[in-house]
């Protein structure tokens, strides 16, 4: 993640500075070809892509990948268990996890604690949401229907 002044000296980007993918990769430690197939899976990864294709990764996109990462690798969860992480929760909190995860210094950290709604309804016990929030759910329920139908509908444009 460093240049070559003309003197040969290694200089650092600064930390608000973007980042090409051989350099998100060696942070990280991942091969790019990792970093482009999670973009490919997470909707919310979103460099800015210039001319023949090449990436560049704005400080908010290194700081998801590496929640990403941690969730992945550290915590165990699966590309979809981290997918259902960002759609339930978002990008923020993917990011602050995995801060606090490391700020916890070894301490036993686990995972959000976010319910399996289908396992719940397998076993017979449909799953509830805590009195008073029904409201709630349902405005969200209400929201994300008018979003399928906006993009059903821009789907039958193309």
């Amino acid at each position: 993640m460093s240049d070559l002044t003309p003197g040969g000296r290694a200089l650092e980007k600064a930390p608000e500075a973007f980042r090409t993918i051989s350099e998100v990769a060696d942070e990280l430690e991942v091969p790019k070809h990792v970093l482009r197939f999670w973009e490919a899976k997470f909707a919310q990864l979103k460099p800015m892509k210039r001319g023949g294709g090449r990436r560049y990764y704005r400080p908010e996109d290194v700081a998801l990948l590496r929640g990403i990462r941690f969730l992945l690798y550290s915590d165990g969860y699966t590309i979809r268990g981290v997918q259902k992480i960002l759609r339930e929760h978002g990008p923020r909190y993917v990011m602050d996890y995995r801060r606090f995860a490391e700020e916890a210094d070894g301490e036993d950290v686990s995972g959000p604690d976010i319910p399996d709604m289908a396992a719940e309804a397998a076993k017979g016990g449909a799953a509830r949401a805590p009195a008073g929030d029904d409201d709630d759910l349902y405005a969200v329920l209400e929201e994300i229907e008018t979003c399928q139908r906006i993009l059903a509908a821009a789907d039958a444009k193309d």
